[in-house]
């Protein structure tokens, strides 16, 4: 046993870096096994013993910060109690060549936000410094690397440790390190957020939400320019689509300013919506624009999609039935001096549909420029797609460019392509499985999906000779089952 205990410290004593966490490595284990028979028994020992997640999760690092355990439970924030002191290994440096040592031991040298790496003497003189290091990777002047020690010595730096107190506190953590020293051990911590201008807009699970306030100080603390945090208190209204939401800390201005694509839209965020996560679509659908085009936006909130359309060159009619939503679209187009391109409207997208678009067609139809219609209302555009049956009474020229339409939609289906492509052929009473493209869009919850479904509008459909379904100010019978069912969705 001794003799094989001796050779297994043998080995490790050769490492370049010797490791800090008590389990050994897997690679001396590996050595030792080829040269004792007892192996096997003493490897089972070994690691009954001594193993821990820190070597067997490759990601997890050393943590530098064990929290007081007093902080557990806060739901004040009081900054002061994170203050801990700890002892770190620090190499003196001559100033004439400090930044050079420090590029070449900037992968030992610590790291934590808002904490300087190179500190003056106590005592000493000005002509030298001290370079904090992380006690994990340096714990003797043998830790350094080779690279490391030939850089030392080439600037005349003996590699002669110090050991200095240095006071760690709430301004040197991250956020997720607040918030897991003060939630219950075992529970979820979340410190992601959605950033919406100034606004922080997070959605707190049922366990967080006592610590909420304290929640909303962490994160407007830790991100700059963020002066107001969120949160959302239940799901889409059935009508306009805005999310219900309480302040957890700043400031009380909602109006947000949002720069997306170059493009700079301003909104009430408490009344409207607005998904940061949405600007790829965005530009993706807006790349297929062309100038001359003509692009119809029945569901067009503060203009994402209708506004760079406009600065492309087209020319858009935009509609939203929320007035908060049509009164800030109108204020972006002006913004964004599009307004003279823009033609908005605040009406039902049935009766924007079945009105102002059924008005416009004829003509377009004539013309060689495209005409895109965009349907981004995902829990419901799908069921508004039966608004084009009938709409036009008399069918166009045999070239005539009929209109393409994107629509979005959601989907918890094992095959979310085919399952918007065949709920879009029902409503629209064609099938379009030969003649439609479904584009995956974002995953927005655990098995739910949004994805957009192109298509041209199929002239069997345009000028049937059905009567259209007649116009109605009022959303689906369906819209207020759907926007619940969306809850968590967007």
């Amino acid at each position: 046993m001794t003799e094989w205990i001796s050779e297994f410290w043998l080995i490790g004593s050769q490492m370049t870096r010797p490791c800090n966490c008590p389990v050994l490595s897997f690679q001396i284990v590996r050595q030792c096994i080829k040269i004792h028979s007892n192996a096997q028994k003493l490897r089972a020992q070994l690691f009954s013993a001594a193993a821990c997640a820190a070597c067997m999760d490759p990601k997890a690092e050393p943590k530098l910060y064990s929290p007081p355990p007093e902080v557990r439970g806060m739901t004040t924030l009081n900054k002061e109690a994170f203050t801990l002191n700890i002892t770190v290994p620090a190499l003196r440096v001559p100033v004439k060549v400090l930044n050079k040592v420090v590029k070449s031991l900037r992968n030992v040298i610590i790291q934590r936000p808002g904490l300087s790496r190179v500190v003056s003497e106590t005592e000493g003189s000005s002509d030298w410094r001290l370079i904090l290091l992380d006690p994990h990777k340096v714990t003797s002047p043998g830790s350094f690397s080779d690279v490391e020690e030939e850089a030392l010595r080439s600037f005349s730096v003996p590699p002669e440790l110090q050991q200095y107190e240095l006071t760690l506190g709430y301004d040197n953590l991250k956020s997720e390190e607040v918030l897991e020293a003060v939630l219950p051990l075992g529970q979820d911590v979340t410190s992601g957020f959605s950033r919406v201008g100034h606004i922080a807009h997070m959605n707190l699970r049922e366990h967080q939400l006592p610590y909420r306030n304290l929640i909303g100080q962490v994160i407007m603390d830790k991100n700059p320019g963020v002066t107001c945090v969120v949160n959302k208190t239940n799901i889409i209204d059935s009508t306009y689509r805005n999310f219900k939401m309480e302040r957890l800390a700043g400031e009380e201005n909602m109006v947000a300013k949002v720069k997306e694509n170059g493009i700079t839209y301003e909104f009430d965020f408490s009344r409207v919506y607005w998904n940061p996560r949405l600007s790829t679509e965005h530009q993706r659908i807006v790349q297929q624009v062309k100038r001359g085009d003509t692009v119809f936006d029945v569901f067009a909130g503060v203009g994402p999609f209708a506004i760079p359309a406009a600065r492309c060159g087209a020319n858009v009619l935009a509609n939203d039935l929320n007035p908060e939503s049509f009164r800030w679209l109108q204020h972006n187009s002006k913004l964004n001096k599009v307004d003279s391109r823009v033609r908005t409207f605040n009406l039902d997208g049935r009766a924007f549909i079945q009105g102002p678009v059924r008005q416009e067609l004829p003509t377009l139809l004539t013309q060689k420029p495209a005409v895109h219609m965009v349907m981004n209302l995902p829990a419901l555009a799908i069921d508004f797609l039966d608004a084009f049956r009938g709409l036009l009474p008399h069918e166009p020229p045999s070239d005539a460019q009929l209109p393409t339409v994107h629509c979005y939609g959601f989907s918890k289906a094992d095959d979310p392509a085919r399952d918007v492509m065949q709920r879009a052929s029902k409503t629209i009473g064609f099938s379009l499985e030969n003649c439609s493209s479904v584009h995956f869009v974002r995953n927005v919850a655990p098995n739910k999906d949004m994805m957009c479904v192109t298509f041209t509008v199929p002239k069997e459909v345009l000028y049937n000779r059905e009567p259209p379904v007649p116009e109605s100010a009022d959303e689906p019978a369906t819209k207020r089952q759907k926007c619940e069912e969306a809850a968590q969705s967007v």
